[in-house]
């Protein structure tokens, strides 16, 4: 017998610890469910820097959970939640670190996605699965747990909290003339090859400022791979058409740079969902990975799309021949991105008429 699903639910609780882009792709899932039960109370377990993003999300209430705890801190989050009992508790990490700390929850009813997209055996954690929903986009898998409930209103809505310091942060690092900006790295990980090269960046640096008289904010944090690609960077371009904050704001500062510029420029990474969350255009990267799956969602029309051609000349196969999600795990995929193809996509978003930008208000 399956497990039933709450029909008025009083108390949710979402598992989602990681990652930026992730969390960011979330967030619309939340709002639905804030529109079909206004009264219910989210509980949102989430991990430690995704929290320093989202923090002060209306309607939230945040159980932080640091991944160098270990062990340690899943205990602490147990006695933390030892007299909670969730109406619903929705899987939402396919990792077996989530799922061991979802072992000490108390839920009536654990939802986690289907067998098909699940990894690390997260079926075995849940007692509800999300219905098969092949090639789907992660924004959409994540509004499938929405709709498991029964939520119908999916209207994509962030409303992301930006405080008036983050404001001001921003306001130091850029002045107050238009800017595009750059994040040209993504996270430093094993076989992670997702950034593009130093020679194209400076190429996109130089048109921005010759034939739209915009500086180019280069934004990204204080990793020594970080630091020494914006040094390249800088070495190619004029100085007066770079400002380097590389290292030098704040997550929230980061929102608050990235909710400020004309166009935002990045490879699969958090600042492209980041923008895409606030309504900032956006030109996506993609080679290693599929953007049919992970591009910014509202800007998809507007990426670099060379994944194709990376599947066929490293993988040796067709789309229809691979999973996915399946990554081109090879270091010379983005050099099949040209700088001719970027420019095109960013003149094409600069010259689209301003959306209504989901910029959020200052908050104390």
């Amino acid at each position: 017998m399956k497990h039933p699903l709450p029909v008025r639910p009083a108390h949710l609780c979402v598992l989602r610890l990681s990652a930026l882009g992730d969390v960011c792709n979330l967030v619309p899932t939340v709002r639905a469910l804030q529109r079909q039960w206004p009264q219910a109370r989210i509980t949102w377990i989430i991990g430690k820097a995704e929290h320093s993003l989202l923090s002060g999300l209306s309607g939230v209430e945040f159980v932080v959970y640091d991944k160098a705890s270990g062990l340690a801190g899943m205990r602490e989050i147990w006695r933390r939640l030892a007299d909670t009992r969730f109406d619903a508790l929705l899987h939402m990490q396919q990792a077996l670190r989530a799922s061991a700390l979802s072992l000490g929850l108390k839920a009536n009813v654990r939802v986690g996605f289907d067998k098909a997209r699940a990894k690390d055996w997260q079926h075995w954690f849940t007692h509800r699965q999300l219905a098969p929903h092949s090639r789907a986009h992660v924004l959409e898998s994540f509004m499938d747990f929405a709709r498991l409930l029964g939520v119908d209103d999916t209207t994509l809505e962030w409303n992301l909290p930006v405080p008036d310091s983050a404001h001001g942060e921003a306001r130091r690092l850029a002045g107050d003339a238009p800017y595009a900006l750059i994040s040209p790295c993504a996270n430093p990980r094993l076989r992670n090859f997702r950034n593009w090269s130093a020679e194209g960046y400076a190429t996109l640096i130089e048109h921005l400022w010759n034939q739209h008289g915009l500086k180019t904010l280069l934004s990204g944090g204080g990793s020594i791979q970080e630091r020494e690609m914006g040094e390249r960077i800088r070495a190619l371009a004029a100085p007066e058409a770079v400002i380097d904050a590389i290292g030098a704001s704040s997550l929230k500062g980061l929102l608050a740079l990235i909710a400020r510029a004309r166009v935002v420029i990045a490879p699969d990474s958090g600042p492209v969902h980041m923008a895409n969350a606030l309504g900032t255009p956006t030109v996506g990267l993609y080679a290693t990975t599929n953007p049919d799956r992970a591009a910014p969602y509202c800007w998809r029309e507007h990426v670099v799309n060379r994944y194709p051609d990376a599947v066929r000349a490293y993988l040796h196969k067709g789309l229809d021949e691979v999973p996915w999600g399946q990554r081109v795990r090879h270091p010379d995929a983005m050099t099949l991105i040209r700088a001719d193809d970027v420019i095109e996509r960013i003149d094409a978003v600069l010259a689209l008429p301003p959306r209504d930008r989901v910029i959020p208000e200052p908050r104390q």
